[in-house]
């Protein structure tokens, strides 16, 4: 006999696990199959039989009817199958039952191990469900731990991964802290499901711009563009159809505190913001903010720019280390040289009516850019 108490928690795993019934009880009579076969080192070919109204068990040997016996475990002859009934003949299937008198215990242990499988199993499987639906989503989670290769950031129900290669340089993660990370990968595995999360990956700024900016979020401004560097400087490219709207100016709020918010966030990193549009002309020009452009020049099928600029603004433009430069490459997807104003007289770039403009520039202190 089964414990009514087992088809009671069945019942309860239905009903509050999501587990289905039948799927349980197959798997519950497969456990006790090879239970049985295990313990009586039986190699018969055996059926288990649960009665959930009356709370029984029995097991069956199922053996081929044939007219010569040569296998005992697997056959049995006509003559004593007819015994059983006269109705049978040969090639028919007849079930014997077996049931041990103390096999009970052995399938209350077996019935143990499937459910507590099963409802890890299940419990694996709702919280993979639950994750994956917010791959490429921020989530806000507490650092549990640190090894050599990875942050441990609890979001709940379960433990993400911080890789090295997605932690940024200029942050110090302490256990304890409260971290808003993009998760980039849900996968289950065979020891449950698995969430890698990123502090650097461009994704997590545009997610925080969506977050701080209602006109985001509500499709007013779109973000066309995102390029970064994590923990020292990004730059993002918006735009808005209504041409009452200011795209710009709405992502940098009432004395910028939106994007100050977000560069809170993100301890530091500066942000440029720059307006998008199809022109490459004006597109590029965006891009290098803050710097001045004087004239871009497009080379269409190289997807190519020369940029010109003010000979005093050239390492402004350039930036650190090529950064102003490199990042609204990456923005706009075009490739952009940079070249002052004398280099490009020298070479014959300017056209003849920059050249005749009037060339009133005040000195900037390039710091303030950089």
């Amino acid at each position: 006999m089964l414990s009514s108490e087992l088809f009671d928690a069945i019942q309860y795993l239905e009903k509050e696990k999501g587990i289905n019934k039948e799927v349980l009880m197959e798997a519950l009579e497969a456990a006790l199959i090879s239970a049985y076969k295990k313990n009586f080192k039986s190699a018969t070919n055996v059926r288990v039989d649960l009665n959930e109204e009356t709370g029984s068990m029995h097991v069956f040997a199922r053996k081929d009817i044939v007219e010569e016996v040569e296998d005992k475990q697997q056959q049995v002859s006509l003559e004593e199958a007819k015994q059983l009934n006269p109705n049978y003949d040969i090639g028919d299937v007849v079930e014997i039952e077996v049931t041990p008198k103390d096999f009970g215990r052995i399938a209350a242990q077996a019935a143990k191990q499937v459910v507590t499988q099963r409802v890890r199993e299940a419990e694996r499987g709702v919280i993979f469900n639950e994750y994956i639906d917010r791959e490429e989503d921020v989530m806000t989670g507490i650092i549990q731990r640190k090894d050599p290769r990875f942050i441990y950031v609890n979001l709940g129900k379960i433990e993400a991964r911080l890789p090295e290669s997605e932690q940024m340089a200029t942050e110090q993660y302490n256990v304890h802290d409260r971290l808003k990370v993009f998760v980039t990968k849900v996968e289950n595995t065979n020891k449950g499901p698995h969430i890698y999360v990123s502090r650097t990956h461009p994704g997590l700024l545009k997610r925080l711009f969506e977050m701080e900016v209602p006109e985001i979020y509500d499709g007013t401004v779109e973000i066309r563009s995102v390029a970064r560097e994590a923990g020292d400087r990004s730059k993002i490219s918006v735009y808005a159809a209504n041409p009452e709207v200011d795209p710009v100016g709405s992502c940098v709020g009432q004395r910028g505190q939106r994007v100050q918010t977000i560069v809170n966030e993100l301890k530091g990193e500066k942000i440029d913001i720059v307006e998008w549009s199809e022109d490459p002309v004006v597109y590029v020009s965006n891009a290098l903010s803050p710097s001045k452009v004087v004239e871009v020049i497009v080379k269409e099928k190289e997807k190519a720019t020369t940029v010109i600029v003010p000979d005093y603004q050239l390492s402004l433009a350039i930036g650190k280390r090529g950064q102003n430069a490199r990042l609204a490459a990456k923005l706009t997807g075009w490739k952009i040289d940079i070249k002052s104003e004398s280099e490009a007289k020298e070479e014959g770039l300017l056209s003849e009516f920059t050249e005749a403009k009037d060339e009133s520039y005040s000195d900037v202190d390039e710091d303030l850019f950089e």
